[in-house]
């Protein structure tokens, strides 16, 4: 069964080794902490629902404390600690298009907000019930998992918006296809997720982020149903999937997506290389991908990461040839590490390799084959099962990302993790800050910064500590013109930003069209804009630049 209070499923381990323990606990002093809150303790808790018993809406307390909150670290804190800011009042779970119509219409009816709900995955608040006297639905579709057409001749497929990843892979691989679309969250998070939140995958760079895996689909609106064919390019004014992607909810329910799909690869390797500095590994990069080498994934880790990813595998043979091996060839300290994912027709697949490692070359970069490189791809979705075991140890982990021009990379990544630094100095507490390149571009890349720190007793501490690091960190971002979001998504931690980012117009913009789908406000306020409730003040930032 799914975790109500982490990542991952209840039978699933990602077990701290020794070594990685004693690397943590030489960094930060160890603090007797409080169990966490039983969910047996927090079901009883769960006030009652204003809508009874009924048989459309599931009311069961424990369903609706499992909808209440999704995976950001604000999220953690308050499931750990048994105190659950707003829960909502009901979960329904169509299983027809029919059913999700009916909803929308029940919705209306009873003056109640209605959230769609996926995997559950998000990390910025989407799915969280808003600060509102209205009752509150959710719309689990995890039922909605089919493929409705598989199109072989023009590589198209249609699923139902609640697929998951590893379903989508399972139907496609058996008809020798793909999808390709793998972000860290892949185990839980949906199709319909995707295209609502502009996910990426890890592998973005070969496959496409969603907005061009997208094709078309059916999106469930109080204006009637929105069918978007898959055209493979229109004219037509206005590309209607622009509407969707990114929507958050806030306009309708995604029912069915089109995607675009791939034969599954003849060839897939991921390799790993050294550099002595990190402006060195980003030249190399740059260089890849400006000259259109043929590469799938380019993640370049900083010293600080490099170090603690290896630590953290447990994986003492490899630290040694790594702490030993390296010295001696001169990667000391500053070595950064880049895997470089490989994919596609087995011919051009060679050619891409020898390309990137020519560059990887000419910038000081050391071969390291393909040990790591396949051992990171085995555990790439084990990996966020650390999260658990970190915090059952005492730490919180939390990550954040944006992404900008490449002239603009290296002052948006040393400002942003001086930014978290500052604030835990400021109050002399320790914490470990490290980053990566995670998607690249021609014309830019996305960092991915993720920091952990020994969390207090005291749940309004750690909350109050992650408030602080989040706004220094996004004030960061913005002000050396990062984007508020790569790949995570606005939600509701992020909508106050949404003004600096998109302009008062854009933001305007948005509203309307938000207004003119929902005129009554009812699909996921807060997220993406803020609320129309809340006051406007409180939901902008000030950002001097």
């Amino acid at each position: 069964m799914k975790r109500w209070n982490g990542w991952g499923d209840d039978n699933t381990d990602y077990p701290l080794s020794e070594l990685a323990e004693e690397y943590l606990a030489n960094l930060f002093k160890a603090k007797d902490l409080p169990s966490d809150a039983a969910i047996e303790d927090v079901i009883q808790s769960v006030p009652d629902s204003p809508f009874g018993n009924n048989d459309f809406i599931n009311v069961e307390p424990e369903q609706r404390l499992r909808h209440a909150l999704g995976q950001s670290l604000p999220d953690w804190i308050n499931l750990r600690s048994g105190r659950i800011p707003r829960l909502p009042d009901g979960v329904i779970f169509p299983t027809s298009t029919d059913e999700i119509l009916a909803t929308l219409e029940f919705a209306k009816t009873s003056q109640s907000h209605l959230i769609p709900y996926g995997g559950g995955t998000s990390v910025v608040g989407h799915i969280n019930p808003p600060k509102s006297d209205k009752p509150v639905l959710t719309l689990d579709l995890h039922q909605f998992d089919k493929l409705v057409d598989f199109d072989e001749k023009n590589l198209l497929a249609t699923f139902e918006a609640g697929i998951t990843g590893p379903q989508i892979e399972t139907e496609l691989n058996a008809l020798g296809y793909t999808l390709g679309h793998f972000p860290q969250s892949f185990e839980y998070s949906t199709l319909g997720g995707w295209v609502a939140t502009r996910s990426s995958g890890q592998q973005s760079y070969y496959y496409g982020r969603i907005e061009d895996l997208f094709r078309g689909g059916q999106l469930l609106t109080y204006k009637g149903e929105l069918n978007i064919p898959p055209f493979p390019a229109s004219a037509a004014g206005t590309d209607l999937k622009q509407l969707i992607l990114g929507s958050e909810g806030r306009i309708g329910i995604l029912s069915e997506v089109t995607v675009t799909i791939k034969p599954l690869p003849e060839f897939e390797e991921f390799y790993a290389f050294f550099f002595k500095k990190w402006e060195s590994g980003m030249l190399a990069v740059r260089q890849i991908v400006q000259n259109d080498i043929q590469v799938s994934m380019v993640r370049l880790s900083d010293a600080q990461e490099t170090e603690t990813t290896l630590i953290l595998s447990g994986k003492r043979n490899l630290l040694r040839w790594a702490g030993f091996g390296l010295d001696v060839l001169g990667y000391r300290k500053n070595r950064c590490l880049l895997i470089l994912g490989i994919t596609g027709r087995r011919t051009r697949t060679s050619q891409a390799l020898e390309a990137a490692s020519q560059i990887c070359k000419i910038q000081g970069g050391l071969y390291a084959g393909k040990y790591i490189g396949t051992s990171w791809k085995k555990s790439r979705f084990r990996t966020p099962y650390l999260r658990n075991s970190l915090w059952e140890k005492g730490y919180a982990l939390d990550t954040l990302e944006t992404a900008a021009p490449w002239s603009k990379i290296q002052q948006i990544k040393d400002e942003t993790i001086n930014a978290i630094e500052d604030v835990n100095h400021q109050k002399g507490d320790a914490i470990l800050v490290f980053g990566h390149l995670s998607h690249v571009y021609p014309t830019g890349a996305s960092i991915y910064i993720t920091y952990i720190f020994k969390r207090s007793p005291d749940p309004d501490e750690n909350l109050e500590r992650w408030r602080d690091m989040k706004e220094a960190a996004s004030k960061a971002i913005i002000i050396s013109g990062g984007t508020i979001s790569h790949h995570h998504g606005v939600g509701r931690d992020h909508s106050r930003y949404m003004d600096e980012e998109k302009g008062l117009v854009g933001v305007d913009l948005i509203s309307n069209i938000t207004q003119y789908f929902d005129p009554d406000g009812i699909l996921n306020p807060g997220a993406l804009i803020g609320p129309k409730f809340e006051n406007e003040n409180e939901n902008h930032v000030n950002i001097q630049k």
